[in-house]
């Protein structure tokens, strides 16, 4: 009788954020053992896994504590592990760049050196950033293109970014990160553009505000899906020979286009709600960030499914569903 092969096991750190809640759907899909490190203080932000509650396991630990991240890489014996957590709010990594560095950087280094030392065939994933590229130096951005980080969150993902290629070409880790541009979805958090533009549309549509407050407004980014882009985290740790994937649409557009097509996904002219205040201008500003995703079309087979049409209006049905 052939012998049943054993489910696939997963850890990701961040589980409770929308790339984290994404991700542990999919794999449950794909029938993995899931199971997920929460913060203590993450206990009361378990909407977006709420759902899956039954289906999933979570460890106490933190990414500031590396015996933590160890008792939960033996407790689980995962096949692969997703390093999702972060202090990913670029705005707030002016306010507490150490904090941005402990987690998002040193964090990083944490989880490898915990694999290293428990487990070093386990496979390791890096949520790597667009941030990275800052004051780009080309367009589109690809994986040759040079760094240059314009805030102590894009200096913190740049140090963990390296840090996973020196532990893979150190210790021979199996160890890729994806270098994603910006992705969005219902479950990313208030305090990001997109999502501070779609809730306010609807508390505007309901009558429940008077107007949108914004920064800059010229900003252009790489919009995607988050839903799409766990399937390429995934792709990543399935190949034979770890790398390095930028993971983005290929097209760019500004703050702006976003509040315009949020606003007439309602019906309303925006330009009667929507104010600018100096007060939400980055320090030092990334002005356009555009990704070449030609890599991993290629070794991956990976390609967005959500355009930036849908992917608005999705946001913006959403937030109504949830005020009504």
């Amino acid at each position: 009788m052939k012998k049943e092969k054993s489910a696939k096991r997963a850890l990701i750190t961040g589980i409770t954020g929308q790339d984290g809640s994404y991700l542990a759907e999919f794999l449950l899909q794909k029938g993995y053992k899931v199971f997920g490190l929460e913060r203590r203080n993450s206990q009361k932000n378990r909407q977006n896994i709420e759902h899956i509650m039954e289906h999933i396991e979570l460890l106490s630990g933190d990414l500031l504590d590396e015996g933590s991240i160890a008792r939960a890489l033996r407790e689980t014996n995962p096949d692969e592990v997703y390093n999702l957590a972060s202090q990913s709010f670029v705005y707030e990594s002016w306010r507490q760049p150490v904090f941005t560095g402990e987690v998002t950087g040193l964090g990083a280094v944490r989880v490898l050196e915990a694999i290293r030392q428990t487990n070093p065939k386990t496979k390791f994933y890096q949520a790597s950033s667009s941030e990275m590229f800052g004051k780009v130096q080309k367009t589109p951005q690809n994986e040759k293109t040079p760094f240059y980080p314009r805030s102590p969150y894009g200096v913190a993902k740049l140090y963990a970014h390296w840090i996973t290629v020196n532990y893979r070409e150190s210790y021979n880790l199996f160890a890729a990160s994806g270098i994603f541009f910006n992705h969005e979805s219902p479950r990313r958090g208030l305090e990001f553009v997109t999502r501070k533009i779609t809730s306010s549309v609807a508390k505007i549509k309901s009558g429940l505000a008077k107007e949108l407050v914004l920064g800059n407004l010229d900003a252009k980014r790489d919009w995607g899906f988050a839903g799409d882009y766990v399937e390429a985290m995934w792709l990543m740790l399935q190949q034979k020979i770890p790398n390095d994937y930028v993971i983005a649409t290929g097209k760019t557009h500004s703050v702006q286009e976003f509040v315009e097509r949020a606003f007439s996904a309602v019906d309303l002219d925006w330009r009667n709600y929507v104010k600018t205040d100096q007060k939400f201008l980055r320090p030092a500003e990334v002005d356009l960030l555009r990704g070449d995703a030609s890599l991993a079309k290629l070794e991956l087979g990976w390609e967005p499914k959500t355009d930036f049409d849908a992917l608005v209006q999705m946001m913006v049905d959403a937030d109504m569903k949830t005020l009504k």
